[in-house]
């Protein structure tokens, strides 16, 4: 079994991430010019219900099969994983299978009187077939997890992403003369399609590797797992608590969106087209960086609890101030290009800059994001799902009062929905600050404050300057690209002179360590 330490495997993800999440932008660019805003909004009213029936079926438990897998391993007591691994996979399939039937019954209603749009019907029949694939997925990544291996989970997401992108232009196009939902169907069946090779390739690995069998006596098996139930449910009900909450955020936004954009006078096409330009344009640049925090969430839970299991509080401040570091890193030059370049960005990438001023307004708040998973991973591995569970349902009543108060307004309409999607993210990444503190005495040094201050006003001020240069000769593609690559030198320049990175850290990684 291979198994990597915490910067090899955190590298492995963000490499696998980095590779998904260009792949997954020119899916978002193919849809978006086949399908145009109308289309991509249809298709982005369908994903909240998706993800929230996923956070469901899976009651938190790839979080509790990391941690658990990994404590086992520990003491490589394989019985208790194979009785894990047996929980798992009966409790996601059986929920998951009945959700999807629950799921094509309320469908209808959902469409007409919760979206406000009947059209949004054919997208959600098509993300039925996807929840048991990606339920059973998951918990064989949490097992891979655990052990340490970001290997299959790294590949299995860059094939499913390749799936996706060679099928979903075929299937815009084949069913688009029928209708422009019935081409956001197209949309999402290609999503299916990457899913299901994404899992057949996951459970090739898993049994090609035959480090155990699950085969005979799979339900009696069960039986005598009631311990093993127990334990996993202890860490898996307050994890996907704040899973259910982002996840319920998330369903609800649309149809509180829809609700208050009517109340302010906004009628419903043009409400649709608005909210795809948010969610479809916007926000995927936005997320853009989590790849690199999600890798360093996923990576940290083993790490840091196994130091506490140790307790070695030391590895533990250590681990967390690590994370942050690079999440900060890999956040702030997003956050300077997108708020220098909102518009070129924009235009190059979906044929139309209407949305700049989105990301203008949302770029600088949205680096509070790129800390707020690794933060969320920390206080999961301290046993401190509860405080992070309080404090995603703080922060997302907060934002429906904001979204509701700002976006019914005549004055504010779309705008006061970035507004309230800029107050859930600040809040939230604060009160997991304030969690940690309270808990372990966790702070950000004074030190690095002012390096955090320092990398983000210098690379703006080199921005600025390069911005001013791109706006004076013959802007194009390549002009950019050239803009991008000289400030990414100097950005990575200025990790090193602050410290971001340091020679130690980098003595890690293979790749270096023979060069040092």
């Amino acid at each position: 079994m291979t198994k990597q330490t915490f910067l090899q495997g955190t590298i492995i993800l963000i490499i696998a991430g980095m590779i998904t999440r260009l792949l997954g932008f020119i899916n978002r660019i193919v849809v978006a010019r086949l399908m145009g805003e109308e289309g991509v909004g249809l298709y982005m009213m369908a994903l909240p219900t998706l993800f929230l029936v996923i956070t469901i079926t899976q009651f938190g438990l790839p979080v509790a099969i990391s941690k658990r897998v990994a404590e086992a391993d520990a003491v490589n007591d394989q019985d208790k994983i194979k009785k894990i691994l047996t929980v798992s996979l009966i409790v996601t399939g059986c929920t998951s299978i009945l959700m999807s039937i629950l799921l094509v019954f309320i469908i209808p209603y959902i469409a007409t009187s919760l979206l406000t749009d009947s059209r949004t019907v054919y997208p959600l029949l098509a993300i039925c077939p996807i929840i048991p694939i990606v339920a059973v997925s998951s918990v064989i990544r949490g097992y891979f997890q655990g052990l340490q291996d970001m290997k299959p989970q790294s590949y299995s997401q860059v094939i499913e992403q390749i799936v996706r992108i060679s099928c979903v232009a075929l299937f815009v196009k084949l069913l688009l003369p029928y209708g422009i939902e019935y081409a956001a169907a197209g949309a999402m069946i290609s999503v299916t399609l990457g899913e299901i090779v994404s899992l057949a390739f996951i459970i090739y690995i898993f049994k090609r590797r035959k480090v155990i069998k699950i085969r005979y006596r799979f339900f009696s098996y069960l039986k005598s797992s009631k311990d093993t139930l127990t334990e996993l449910f202890s860490v898996a009900l307050p994890s996907t608590g704040s899973r259910m909450i982002g996840s319920i955020s998330y369903f609800l936004e649309p149809i509180i969106v829809a609700q208050s954009l009517a109340i302010a006078g906004v009628a419903s096409k043009l409400a649709t087209e608005q909210y795809g330009q948010l969610t479809g344009y916007v926000l995927p640049l936005l997320f853009l960086p989590t790849f690199i925090t999600q890798s360093l969430a996923i990576a940290l839970l083993p790490s840091i609890s196994e130091a506490g299991a140790n307790r070695n509080k030391t590895l533990i401040h250590y681990r967390i101030h690590q994370s942050l570091r690079i999440s900060f890193a890999s956040g702030a030059l997003a956050t300077i290009v997108l708020s220098l370049f909102a518009g070129p960005i924009l235009f190059y990438m979906y044929g139309s800059d209407d949305a700049s001023s989105f990301l203008i307004l949302m770029a600088p708040f949205f680096i509070l994001l790129y800390i707020q998973a690794p933060l969320q991973a920390a206080l999961q591995a301290l046993d401190l799902a509860k405080p992070a569970m309080w404090n995603s349902l703080i922060g997302a009543i907060i934002k429906f009062i904001a979204l509701f108060m700002l976006a019914s307004s005549p004055r504010f309409g779309i705008t006061g929905v970035a507004l309230a999607m800029i107050v859930g993210v600040v809040l939230v990444t604060l009160l997991h600050l304030a969690s940690l503190q309270k808990a372990i005495k966790f702070s950000i040094p004074f030190i690095d404050i002012v390096k955090m201050v320092s990398l983000l006003t210098l690379t703006w001020w080199f921005g600025h300057i390069l911005r001013d240069i791109y706006t004076s000769i013959d802007s194009n593609l390549f002009s950019l690209a050239g803009i991008f690559l000289v400030l990414i030198l100097i950005y990575i320049a200025l990790l090193f002179i602050l410290r971001f990175v340091t020679k130690e850290e980098l003595k890690q990684i293979p790749i270096f360590a023979k060069w040092l």
